[in-house]
């Protein structure tokens, strides 16, 4: 977690910016859980985008400001490696990204345009989004986003939020280069959880790659092991074949003293 500042990297914000991180964590925190409102943005080409666009699909959000010329860069940089790793294991539309700029004078959609070029990402499940004040002041409070006007641009804490399906704030990650478990982890759990309104095969598909789908720390990367289901299926074999030797010594026991 951190501040992030036009032409700044700061360890400490300014004091009169009113940021105070303690603070920022704690209202960051407390929407874990709360709902989404409707909100409406513009997208890179200037067309009018609602934020239920995005339902029924696990949504990232994170928060930038254009002008930035170091913090939000780096951590954008470092979410679409994190982003690109998600997609190998997880499906390539498999959740949506959506940047927005909050600093609404400046971040126009041909600066989000410029600013999503610069850090080369070209994911096309991934928006970058402008909106008017009103709105930006709306969604920051009900992502606990918080973010202050500074002499060096603002102050703000380094989040990015995971949004559930059903459109509630579900995790906050925190910091410029996080890591890679603790986004692709909760988009992990919904992308393969289970539904009646799947076949069974579909529902024990889908728990087989949520327990097979593992990180990897040498290599920084998710894959598939399933030697680990293998294993469990002939740990479950065995027992099996256990249970069924000691109930039949069990039947010819019970035989042999005629009963």
């Amino acid at each position: 977690m951190g501040a992030g500042g036009k032409g700044m990297d700061s360890a400490k914000p300014a004091a009169d910016s009113g940021f105070a991180r303690a603070k920022a964590l704690e209202i960051s925190r407390s929407v874990l859980g709360e709902p989404l409102g409707e909100h409406y943005f513009q997208d890179t080409s200037g067309n009018r985008v609602a934020l239920s666009s995005y339902s029924s699909k696990p949504l990232v959000i994170s928060m930038i400001f254009t002008s930035c010329y170091h913090i939000c860069p780096t951590t954008t940089k470092h979410l679409n490696g994190v982003v690109s790793k998600a997609r190998a294991v997880l499906g390539e539309d498999s959740f949506n990204v959506i940047t927005v700029g909050f600093d609404t004078i400046n971040d126009t959609p041909p600066r989000m345009a410029q600013f999503a070029k610069q850090q080369r990402v070209d994911d096309p499940n991934w928006q970058f989004l402008s909106t008017d004040q009103q709105t930006i002041e709306q969604i920051a409070s009900e992502l606990g986003f918080q973010y202050f006007r500074s002499g060096s641009g603002f102050d703000h804490l380094i989040q990015t939020s995971v949004i559930d399906p059903q459109g509630r704030v579900y995790q906050q990650v925190y910091g410029i280069d996080f890591e890679a478990p603790l986004l692709i982890e909760p988009l992990k759990r919904f992308v393969f959880s289970t539904s009646s309104d799947q076949s069974v095969f579909e529902n024990v598909s889908r728990q087989v790659r949520l327990f097979c789908t593992v990180y990897d720390p040498t290599s920084d990367r998710y894959k598939f092991d399933y030697s680990l289901f293998i294993g469990m299926f002939i740990g479950f074999m065995c027992v099996g074949v256990l249970g069924f030797n000691l109930v039949r010594e069990w039947r010819k026991t019970l035989r042999a003293r005629g009963v």
